[in-house]
């Protein structure tokens, strides 16, 4: 267990009360929302305790409880290294083990906020309707069973479900997961799942709750042996959760909280009207051009970020798609986005962080749509030229046939399609994949035409 006096958190963690439960205690929540929620708590001390909860993973948990709730974060700059101690945790639940115990803990009275990082693919979103997929395996038990739900969605409205009934007002619901308009798709999602069970309280969320939107933006690589050997030099202490990020923090996020929120502004974090136009900015120039970059790195035998931005020549080819990303985008309050693309770049080039390709090539299905395939669709609507979205597009696929194997909740049929990709048009076996690409760009011959070019230039 780290030692507490190890850079104390500089707040009486003893007096410290649960008033959000987080679902997803992985790396990304450990170095963005619960380090901004520390900064608030320094600020201004209130009930604003985190209860870390894991839908399936108990390690995390587990090694949570073992150390009292702390763990630390390294930041890795240009400048040097710094470790901080984080103990804005105070609960840890895993739900494979008992959910009944975390059910128990959203409809407590004291609990005013539910956030998520779950990834894309956890929601059971159907991304033909934009609602619920009925196909999804959470979805479909939840459906059948809500009062022992096993997925996040289920477990919101259960949760909301048992407040209403004891007269308690329901929680906000704040995603940070890359969706667009995530705040809005949770809504949609929960609602739907109210409404198969009881339309009364489906009508009560729909009149009571709140789901606002937010854009989150931190790179946070996997950790390592000595990522963790690291910590413990700088520490005097072994920490099992230890992991190392870079400085750069942005967290922009609709200020609709009915029942109060913490001071995250301390950790810089924006508060705003409407996130979409943020949103749309971090997906299509950030993470879309890191899923290029990803991809380039795999077909080169790169392993990390760095290596790729280390190469002019691939370096080139990431900022002409972020230049391209930004054509599609209409002006963002504050932001200038000349700026903002030579920011990310550096951030990219980072020579401290080992950022992993294959880490950020996982489940590239989910993210294609938002990240490579609208703003396509946008920049052909303006009438631009939108080659940088096929040759991403190529590079994906090209990555796929030279990996042999995919990490991605359609691994079986990519890999059909490999097996299946004809000399002339490579690409023919993936635009027939059911509901990945919009037909505007599947039945278009030059869009097909300027994929096939690129596989065949990345698998020359």
């Amino acid at each position: 267990m780290l030692p507490p006096g190890v850079t104390p958190p500089g707040y009486d963690r003893r007096a410290l009360r649960p008033g959000i439960v987080h679902l997803g205690f992985g790396a990304f929540h450990r170095a963005h929302q619960a380090v901004a929620t520390q900064a608030a708590l320094r600020r201004e001390f209130g009930p604003w305790g985190i209860v870390a909860v894991n839908l399936r993973s108990a390690g995390p948990i587990r090694d949570l409880a073992a150390q009292d709730g702390l763990y630390s974060v390294t930041t890795r700059g240009p400048d040097g290294d710094s470790t901080e101690v984080i103990g804005a945790t105070v609960g840890w639940l895993c739900a494979a083990e008992d959910p009944q115990a975390v059910l128990a803990a959203m409809a407590d009275p004291g609990i005013r906020i539910v956030t998520l990082t779950v990834t894309e693919k956890a929601y059971g979103l159907d991304p033909a309707t934009g609602g619920l997929d009925p196909a999804h395996p959470a979805v479909a038990a939840d459906l059948a069973d809500p009062a022992r739900p096993t997925g996040a969605v289920g477990m919101i409205v259960e949760a909301l479900a048992r407040r209403r009934a004891a007269g308690t007002p329901p929680f906000t619901v704040l995603s940070c997961d890359n969706l667009p308009a995530n705040g809005r798709v949770v809504a949609r999602l929960v609602r739907e799942m109210a409404a198969r069970r009881d339309r009364a309280l489906a009508d009560w969320i729909a009149a009571q709750a709140a789901f606002p939107s937010s854009m989150v933006d931190r790179i946070v690589p996997a950790a390592t042996d000595a990522t963790r050997a690291g910590a413990a030099a700088a520490l005097g202490a072994a920490d099992a959760l230890a992991f190392e990020t870079e400085p750069f923090l942005q967290w922009v996020i609709e200020d609709h909280f009915p029942h109060g929120r913490p001071a995250w502004e301390e950790a810089g974090a924006i508060f705003v009207q409407d996130v979409a136009p943020y949103e749309k900015m971090k997906l299509r120039m950030l993470n879309g051009a890191h899923t290029l970059t990803a991809h380039l790195g795999i077909l080169h035998g790169l392993d990390c970020v760095r290596d790729v931005m280390a190469l002019p020549a691939l370096a080139a080819q990431v900022r002409a798609h972020m230049e391209a990303a930004a054509a599609t985008l209409d002006p963002v309050p504050g932001i200038d986005l000349a700026a903002y693309q030579g920011d990310l770049l550096a951030r990219f080039a980072n020579p401290a962080i080992a950022h992993r390709n294959v880490q950020i090539a996982m489940d590239t299905t989910q993210k294609l749509p938002q990240r490579i395939l609208s703003p396509a669709l946008d920049a052909r609507a303006a009438g631009f030229d939108a080659a940088a979205f096929a040759r991403a597009t190529g590079a994906w696929i090209a990555a796929l046939a030279h990996r042999g194997t995919a990490d991605d909740p359609r691994a079986g049929e990519l890999m059909a399609a490999v097996a299946a990709m004809p000399g002339d048009a490579p690409s023919a076996p993936f635009f027939a994949l059911a509901g990945l690409f919009p037909d505007a760009l599947a039945h278009d011959p030059a869009w097909r035409a300027a994929v096939d070019a690129a596989i065949e230039e990345f698998r020359a």
